[in-house]
């Protein structure tokens, strides 16, 4: 069965997209990270399928790097608009998302982000604005799910943190059921700040748009950050705002670099 593809990516955080819209595709998590080796695939961050909505314009699945299904993915939703060259809905694990295309990307409704315990999940309760835990000198994070799981450190030199070493420590940590995303950022004022981030089961990414969300909503509940900022990533720049109901807008970046062609029974 050959199967159709787009690399696409946002701020250098790459998806190979499959649209199963027409012709409907299975993967499993083995032929996610097939797909997403970057020597033997065809190389990406995470795998997206896009395929029919139920109650919406599409729905869309993703697959981490390692084969790990996850509910949400930031910068891979402001592609779907790109690639379908209009304004869409999107069904998610994570809820409805809309996405407005814009100039070079697009914006999307990213929902309200849950602070409980319960709803990142952690193992047991806990302030989760100021949690009493650290790793390597990572101390007090916050925890948001913003369709998934995120820990956010503020500190003052993001280039400092060894996340290459202390992110996979972290995401594994029996504190967190489900493993968990790690960010680290500074803020230079209120609304202007940098990040970098670790993500589960994909390892270091030039960007995060879920990390970008949580990192901002964590700042705006803390009381550090307005209510429209600027974040950059190592690939570039997203614009956030917060609503008057709450919910988080992403505005950024999303490329189309270009279409293939592939024989589905080589990744198993």
């Amino acid at each position: 069965m050959r199967m159709q593809f787009h690399k696409m990516h946002g701020l250098g955080n790459d998806f190979v997209v499959i649209d199963a819209r027409d012709q409907a595709i299975t993967v499993s998590p083995a032929m996610a990270s097939a797909i997403a080796d970057r020597r033997t695939g065809i190389g990406c961050d995470q795998i997206i399928l896009i395929g029919p909505g139920r109650t919406t314009d599409v729905s869309m699945r993703i697959w981490n790097a390692d084969g790990s299904e996850v509910e949400a993915c930031g910068n891979a939703t402001r592609c779907v608009p790109v690639l379908l060259s209009r304004d869409c809905t999107i069904e998610t694990a994570a809820g409805i998302l809309t996405a407005t295309l814009t100039e070079g990307g697009s914006t999307v409704d990213m929902g309200v982000p849950r602070f409980g315990w319960d709803e990142i999940p952690l193992a047991y309760p806990m302030d989760t604005m100021l949690m009493p835990v650290g790793w390597g000198g990572l101390e007090h994070p916050a925890a948001v799910n913003i369709g998934n799981p995120h820990l956010v450190f503020f500190i003052a030199d993001i280039d400092a943190i060894p996340l290459d070493s202390l992110g996979p420590e972290i995401e594994h940590d029996p504190l967190f059921p489900q493993r968990i995303n790690v960010n680290v950022a500074t803020i230079f004022d209120p609304s202007h700040l940098r990040m970098r981030t670790w993500e589960r089961g994909a390892g270091l990414t030039r960007a995060c748009g879920t990390g970008a969300c949580a990192t901002f909503a964590a700042g705006r509940r803390l009381g550090r950050l307005a209510h429209k900022v600027q974040l950059d990533l190592p690939g570039g720049t997203l614009h956030l705002a917060e609503s008057q109901d709450g919910h988080l807008l992403m505005s950024g970046p999303a490329v189309h670099v270009f279409s293939g062609e592939a024989d589905l029974a080589y990744f198993g």
